[in-house]
């Protein structure tokens, strides 16, 4: 131990002091001064990561040190925008998109003539996102309640006029009226 009380930090290399000392690695650190390098997240011995003499949170370890590609991301299906930047590493340069001029582009390719429009917002439903309900295709954005707005499945819509509404809406605007209908329990509805 030098003189002065106590060894360096690993950080700002002033006097660790034994109260505040945490230590990794041989090494003597400021509980203040135990953060990782990048993220400046605080760090304990459950969370730390080394490489030459730097300290680094497990995530920020990865994203500089770890394996680079398909396959190799954050974990538990995370998906980062993060290129990489504040790591010092340049992320590729994307070219822009130039679509196909091919005279013969494939069948999947082409619009189909007599493609299904959407009734809730007139555009065209594709295969990959159309649900059938009332007799219409609609985009699984748009089958949802026209009263409500609540999303529908298959057993949850009631379908009135070329309008789609969920069972509990249908029931309130077009079921019956009166004493012991609609709202459950020998309840009265109120007719507005």
């Amino acid at each position: 131990m030098p003189f002065g009380g106590g060894n360096k930090c690993g950080c700002c290399q002033k006097t660790v002091y034994f109260a505040e000392e945490v230590q990794c690695e041989g090494k003597s650190w400021h509980k203040s001064c135990f953060l990782c390098m990048v993220c400046k997240k605080n760090l304990d011995s459950t969370t730390v990561a080394v490489h030459a003499d730097e300290i680094y949170c497990k995530s920020c370890y990865g994203k500089k040190y770890g394996p680079k590609g398909y396959g190799f991301g954050g974990g538990a299906g995370t998906l980062s925008m993060d290129t990489g930047e504040g790591l010092g590493i340049t992320p590729p340069v994307e070219t822009p998109h130039h679509p196909t001029n091919n005279p013969n582009a494939s069948k999947f390719a082409k619009k189909a003539g007599a493609s299904d429009i959407c009734p809730r917002c007139g555009k065209t439903v594709y295969a990959a996102e159309k649900v059938i309900g009332g007799g219409n295709s609609w985009h699984k954005g748009c089958f949802r309640c026209a009263k409500c707005g609540k999303g529908l499945e298959s057993t949850t819509v009631a379908d009135r006029d070329g309008e789609i509404f969920c069972k509990g809406c249908y029931a309130k605007n077009f079921g019956p009226k009166g004493f012991g209908y609609g709202q459950g329990a020998g309840a009265l509805a109120h007719s507005q």
